[in-house]
């Protein structure tokens, strides 16, 4: 035993004074390598390295466990031992599998040391690996484009030539050896404002190429063809499109329509507090957000159901598409819509108020702006609210929206479910979809910040018009822009009609699709679609904010108004809310202890209502549970969901001041 533990003592010295950790490490790490040399045995030596390295460590492991064991019953005789004359070499066999064990571990460290160093020596030159592979593929977008634009001149040139139409053929034969191919004897001008479109996931990829409307205006009835539709529909849609600009909004916002009440442009100022917001959130990690108990320091004074009312700062674009002839043209319209309603998150990082079970919010501007609104808290845990929209200028829009946020360490994941009803009057479009996620990022450290991401799919359950809209997630490696949105209108029958373009914080656009053809295929194995379209048309841009929005938690114009006090409203209604009025006011300790008293009281009817259903199940009783006031549960014919929707009474109530029926939450 004494001869092979010397052996193996022997063995781990030398290898640990050889110098075989650290030869790969000198050899392969790479640093000054230029980082144009990209080949795939750039990257094998690395690995390669590192899986040695990784087998270094394994056997290190296996020797100290085997030592440690061997120790560990050397130990043991030590202890049984009673002859004197044993002692001496029972000692010495301890102290060397003690010195083995000791070597071992020094290997061990050695080699991690070792690996760690590796890995982070590499992780330099693989970065610069990754900026090079990026840079060639901005080349190759360029170079794509370059040829599309070379191949729309030769085709102009070959139109303009006579006696040389039979070279259109070979000209777009030409085009399919390349990424682009143009729509086939048919114009496709282009100018230095084409859009190139990335692949959208689970969607095949898809490029725009603007073409000149003058031109194809021209020529309108040899682009049309049996499936492609005139291009003059555009022109016809004009109208209605370029109403959709600024001044429009402006009018339709109300200001054409007299009287209209004036109100509040300003709150108070926020005051300046400062809070610790890792001692509150340390023991809260995957927990619910809404069972997180929160000050109000981390609030904005909007209740949850106020800010589901804000959806509806840009209802003109509903307005505009009541107009709509075509459910294609209108789609559109609804998907600008359905974009806008995050515009408003963009610097609003504070959380609203969790809303009191019972507790109802209304929007009244029917006199003024064509509609009213009306949102009731109808469960509080999960937490959900039920929301119902009715325009007298066409449409009605209604919601049941649960919040599911779980807070991540670094960042909270807020996940809204349910589905968006809206309903055309007058055509019967009915279209539905469902939000996206939502993520608050730098919670610990940093500078809080919001991020939109995920698809949202629009069907109109009339026509089977789709709209697929994609919410670019934010990525430090991407040169998109920030926020970007993109997306397809799509007819019953799979044909796309329109594209969808912008950010949702800024503006929408959408471009009417003349042509589509197929391109080649991407590295992914997805096959990209060339979409030849007029320039595109501004359907919605964000209202600026009001001056000194940073010092008023970012509010728009709209937020301003929603907590301003109401006579004639709902005792439940938010704007009577004290904890969250307190916080307006800027007291914000007084509504710390308000905010208290209400949950203990709310928490209160809850257990009651509890121990009411515990007696009615010792008895043999139903126990129907909490029945919102002006919401039913029905279940969906569209979706099939059992959701809440609006059976009528509050405007009533309120036209006669008869709330009787209304519980004492506050």
């Amino acid at each position: 035993m004494k001869g092979r533990g010397c052996w193996e003592t022997a063995s781990l010295r030398s290898f640990c004074n050889a110098g075989c950790l650290n030869k790969f490490h000198k050899d392969d790490s790479g640093d000054e390598e230029p980082a144009s040399q990209s080949d795939k045995s750039e990257l094998h030596g690395p690995l390669k390295t590192l899986s040695s390295k990784l087998e270094d460590l394994s056997t290190c492991n296996e020797l100290i466990a085997k030592h440690g064991a061997a120790l560990q019953r050397s130990l043991s005789e030590l202890e049984n031992l009673r002859l004197p004359a044993d002692s001496g070499e029972k000692i010495k066999a301890v102290n060397e599998r003690a010195t083995l064990f000791r070597i071992t571990s020094n290997a061990m460290i050695n080699a991690c040391r070792d690996f760690l160093d590796l890995a982070e020596s590499h992780s330099r030159k693989w970065q610069r690996l990754l900026q090079h592979e990026r840079e060639q593929r901005i080349r190759l977008e360029e170079t794509i484009e370059q040829l599309a634009k070379q191949h729309n001149s030769l085709e102009r040139a070959c139109r303009g030539a006579p006696g040389l139409a039979a070279g259109t053929a070979s000209i777009s034969s030409t085009a399919k050896a390349g990424s682009v191919q143009s729509t086939k004897g048919e114009a496709s001008d282009e100018d230095e404002e084409t859009e190139y479109f990335d692949a959208m996931e689970d969607a095949p990829a898809f490029i725009t190429v603007t073409a000149d409307p003058k031109h194809h205006r021209r020529s309108g009835s040899n682009l049309s063809g049996a499936s492609e539709g005139h291009p003059e529909d555009w022109n016809l849609e004009d109208s209605v499109f370029e109403s959709s600009n600024q001044s429009s909004y402006n009018e339709s916002m109300g200001k054409d329509l007299l009287p209209r009440k004036r109100r509040r442009t300003r709150i108070p100022d926020k005051p300046n507090y400062s809070l610790n917001l890792w001692s509150i959130m340390k023991n809260c990690i995957g927990k619910e957000l809404s069972k997180i108990p929160m000050p109000v320091n981390f609030n904005e004074p909007l209740s949850m159901l106020q800010r589901l009312t804000e959806d509806l700062e840009y209802h003109e674009l509903l307005d505009k598409a009541v107009k709509c002839e075509s459910s294609t043209e209108q789609m559109c319209f609804v998907a600008a819509f359905s974009v806008s309603s995050y515009s408003t998150t963009v610097h609003r990082t504070a959380k609203p108020f969790n809303p009191l079970l019972g507790e109802t919010f209304e929007l009244d501007r029917l006199e003024e702006l064509g509609f009213r609104s009306l949102c009731e808290q109808v469960s509080h845990h999960p937490p959900a609210a039920a929301h119902h929209v009715y325009s007298r200028r066409g449409w009605t829009l209604w919601q049941e929206i649960t919040i599911a946020s779980k807070f991540r360490g670094k960042y909270l994941s807020i996940m809204p479910l349910g589905a968006i009803h809206l309903e055309f009057h007058s055509s019967g479009n009915h279209y539905v979809w469902r939000k996206v996620t939502s993520t608050v990022h730098n919670i610990i450290v940093g500078k809080l910040w919001i991020d939109q991401s995920g698809e949202i799919e629009i069907v109109n359950h009339k026509s089977k018009d789709k709209c697929q809209l994609k919410f670019t997630p934010y990525s430090y490696f991407s040169r998109d822009v920030p926020r970007k949105v993109t997306g397809v209108v799509s007819d019953a029958d799979g044909k796309a009609h329109y594209v969808m373009s912008g950010t949702w914080d800024e503006k929408m656009e959408c471009s009417k699709i003349l042509h589509s053809s197929h391109g080649s295929t991407s590295t992914e194995g997805k096959q990209k679609t060339v979409y030849q379209t007029l320039s595109p048309k501004v359907l919605w841009r964000k209202y600026p904010l009001p001056e000194n929005a940073e010092n008023m938690y970012f509010f728009s114009e709209l937020a301003l108004t929603l907590n301003e006090p109401e006579e004639r409203v709902a005792p439940t209604d938010s704007r009577l809310r004290p904890d969250q009025r307190l916080m307006e006011s800027g007291r914000w300790d007084e509504a710390n202890v308000e905010k208290q008293r209400l949950e203990e009281k709310q928490r209160a009817v809850r257990r009651r209502r509890e121990a009411e259903a515990v007696e009615a199940l010792e008895e043999g009783k139903d126990y129907e549970g909490y029945i919102p006031l002006w919401f039913e549960r029905k279940v969906d014919a569209v979706t099939g969901e059992l959701i809440c929707v609006y059976k009528g009474g509050y405007w009533e109530a309120k036209d006669k001041q008869d709330w009787s029926v209304c519980p004492d939450i506050f």
